[in-house]
């Protein structure tokens, strides 16, 4: 059978922060997300493009190329996307990074039927010819109510994408009928066959003194699913929450500050 997106190899480094190293022969290319590539050796040219880097997006005319683009930035991505092309003799590589601790999984398409969904901010790269589309959670509870599982990526193809997961990474197979909820950022990457909706869990005391939110997503088989630990907006909310905080010159907060919380008793 012949393939579509180009057939790369690869080679994964690191535990918790980790890098994928693509091996490119001649003609071959890989395509990223800006700001995702962390060295490449001789002989590899790079070029910003306009869309997805998918053969439709590249080979038809400007309402295709706009099509592609405006996926893009509908799931909260750049409107371009860089491609990695060797072209020299020989072998080479191109290595892209993770964006925060992780793991970075690799998935061949071919081996889901073509096609696999994800968050939208969970893809690194993939072979040339992979297309990026955006998937629209179709009920309305999915939509009122999704957050950050309301508009995933769909990847559709043939060839090999990396998407990253935050925290540690656990892949489920569900059977005919099996149903799991989880939280909505914990999720990364279903199959096409699993159907995902939002449903509220527990009552409105728990939801706000139990630390929890109002809602969880349903996922129920058959199909693979792909979970992280920790979502990068968990991550961020953290960071902000703790992060130093500064009234009039003075440092409030943080382990710098000899006052701590104390400091704002002093506050005009």
């Amino acid at each position: 059978m012949t393939h579509i997106a180009n057939e790369i190899d690869y080679r994964i480094f690191g535990n918790e922060m980790q890098f994928v190293e693509i091996e490119l022969d001649p003609g071959e290319s890989a395509v990223a997300e800006a700001g995702a590539m962390m060295y490449m050796t001789d002989g590899i040219s790079m070029e910003t493009i306009f869309g997805d880097g998918s053969n439709s997006s590249q080979s038809g005319g400007i309402f295709d190329k706009l099509i592609g683009a405006g996926k893009r930035l509908i799931t909260g991505e750049s409107l371009f996307c860089t491609v990695f092309t060797h072209q020299g003799t020989g072998k080479a590589q191109v290595a892209f990074a993770a964006p925060y601790p992780g793991k970075i999984i690799p998935l061949d398409l071919m081996d889901y039927d073509g096609q696999i969904i994800c968050q939208k901010d969970a893809f690194l790269c993939a072979a040339r010819g992979v297309s990026i589309d955006v998937a629209f959670q179709k009920k309305i509870g999915a939509a009122l109510f999704g957050g950050e599982g309301f508009i995933m990526q769909r990847l559709v193809g043939d060839g090999l994408v990396f998407v990253h997961a935050g925290g540690t990474l656990i892949q489920k197979k569900l059977a005919a009928g099996e149903r799991l909820r989880i939280d909505t950022g914990c999720l990364v990457a279903i199959t096409q066959t699993i159907s995902y909706d939002i449903e509220f869990v527990g009552n409105v005391k728990s939801a706000i003194f139990g630390g929890e939110g109002f809602f969880f997503a349903t996922l129920q088989g058959p199909g693979h699913v792909w979970l992280q630990s920790l979502p990068f907006s968990r991550l961020a909310g953290r960071i902000l929450e703790n992060a130093p905080q500064t009234t009039g010159g003075m440092n409030t907060q943080g382990e710098d500050s000899v006052l701590g919380g104390l400091g704002r008793l002093f506050q005009d």
